[in-house]
C-alpha cells in the first residue's frame, strides 16, 4: 500500500521467504538460549542476553545479505521491471520492519513462556507462585 503496487503472486513468494528468514533467526536465538541454560546453567534471562549478544551478527548478516540482495529488484528499472518490483518491495520492506520487531520480541517472548512454564509447572505441583519473581518451592497461590 506504501508503494501503490498491487499483491500479486509474486510478491507472495516474496512474503514466503521473508517469513522463512525471519523465523530462521528466531530459531536459532532461541536454541542457543536453551543450549546455555541446559550445558551452563544459566537462568532464562542471562540465557536470552548471551544469545541476543552471540546471534546478533550472524542474523544482521543474514539479513543484509538478503535485503541487498533484493534492492536492485525493487529499485530496478527497464523490461520486466514491474513484474518483479513487488519480490523486491516485499522482501526489503518486510526484512527491514520484520527483523527489527524480531530482535525486540524473540527475548521478551522468550521470557514469557518461561514463566508460563514455571506457572504450568506449579499448578501441577500445587506450588504457584504469587508473582512472577516469587519462585520459592513452598509459596502456594491466594
Amino acid at each position: 500500500m506504501i508503494f501503490h503496487t498491487e499483491l500479486s503472486v509474486i510478491a507472495l513468494i516474496g512474503i514466503i521467504l521473508l517469513i522463512g528468514i525471519v523465523k530462521k533467526n528466531g530459531i536459532m536465538m532461541v536454541d542457543f538460549a536453551l543450549e546455555a541454560e541446559r550445558k551452563d546453567g544459566k537462568s532464562p534471562v542471562d540465557a536470552i542476553y548471551q544469545a541476543s549478544l552471540l546471534r546478533f551478527r550472524p542474523i544482521m548478516m543474514t539479513t543484509m545479505a538478503a535485503l541487498l540482495g533484493a534492492l536492485p529488484l525493487a529499485l530496478g528499472g527497464g523490461v520486466g521491471s514491474e513484474l518483479r518490483r513487488p519480490l523486491g518491495i516485499a522482501i526489503v520492506g518486510g526484512l527491514i520492519f520484520s527483523q527489527m520487531l524480531t530482535l525486540y520480541t524473540t527475548p521478551v517472548m522468550y521470557l514469557y513462556l518461561d514463566r508460563f512454564r514455571l506457572w504450568l509447572k506449579g499448578m501441577r505441583t500445587g506450588n504457584v507462585p504469587l508473582l512472577a519473581h516469587d519462585r520459592t518451592p513452598n509459596s502456594k497461590a491466594l
